[in-house]
């Protein structure tokens, strides 16, 4: 996804942990964690409305769009089916 949560950094210029903006925002720690490592696929405006406040900035602050990141997330999946493709036996699907 070329959607990149650039929370960690934010984080880090706030002094902020992340437990800590988890009970500020009362969002849970594991999906705070899922959006720190870029892993989340949808983000609520309410969410994104109380990190902002929390972390005083813009949501342009907190999310990034990186082109690069999705030609990187297209190319190894490209070979991630490469591989598979070359692991079926001559005769199997």
């Amino acid at each position: 996804m070329a959607i990149v949560v650039n929370l960690d950094l934010l984080l880090v210029k706030r002094k902020m942990k992340l437990t800590e903006l988890a009970s500020r925002v009362d969002i849970t720690l594991a999906n705070l964690s899922v959006l720190k490592q870029n892993k989340a696929r949808a983000i609520r405006f309410s969410t994104l409305d109380a990190l902002c406040r929390e972390l005083g900035c813009q949501p342009g602050d907190l999310l990034e769009y990186q082109r690069e990141a999705l030609e990187a997330h297209e190319d190894v999946a490209a070979a991630s089916d490469n591989d598979r493709a070359s692991d079926t036996e001559p005769g199997e699907g």
